[in-house]
């Protein structure tokens, strides 16, 4: 398997990228999504509040590399089979869902920093809390981090049936090109 994208394949290190964000941010969809039925005071509440943390900003660290890559590496060309339609709709999706990446890390980094200590990073590293936050610009980014979580886990959703419709409807490439 070649590491770059070919003209009608995506390359190893794209798969990964696609793969791994893929894993973590479903996973960390679920982890928030339990985390909210948590107290302050149970037991669990915190080491999970620390993995999210972490997680999160690692899907950050991924994102920007995936970018980098995505500049200098070719896109494959679209399959032939798509409509005007699906090429519209998977621009806007996949530009949507990227700029989410970005978005949901860095809302929960402005909400974690909120008192100005760092973010721990399982223990290994922290990340410095940059920016002053204040109480409104916390409530914005807590407002922020909800919404596009909704819009992220429902674009996630799209984004797996429209595959699927192209692999067991269509039964074109589109899926393939990425597993």
């Amino acid at each position: 398997m070649r590491l770059r994208n070919s003209e009608d394949r995506y390359g190893l290190v794209a798969k990964l990228f696609h793969w791994i964000i893929a894993v973590l941010i479903i996973g960390l969809i679920g982890l928030g999504w339990y985390m909210v039925g948590l107290t302050y005071y149970d037991p669990l509440y915190h080491d999970s509040l620390s993995w999210h943390r972490s997680l999160g900003l690692i899907v950050l660290a991924l994102v920007v590399a995936r970018l980098g890559w995505m500049l200098v590496n070719r896109r494959p060309r679209p399959p032939l089979s798509l409509t005007r339609f699906d090429l519209i709709a998977s621009r806007v999706v996949h530009f949507v869902l990227v700029a989410l990446m970005v978005v949901m890390p860095v809302s929960g980094y402005l909400i974690s920093t909120e008192a100005g200590d760092p973010v721990p990073v399982f223990g290994l590293f922290s990340v410095p809390a940059v920016v002053d936050v204040s109480d409104t610009m916390r409530d914005i980014a807590t407002d922020v981090h909800f919404y596009s979580v909704y819009a992220a886990a429902a674009l996630v959703a799209l984004h797996t049936l429209a595959a699927l419709k192209h692999h067991f409807v269509d039964r074109d490439d589109v899926l393939r090109r990425m597993v």
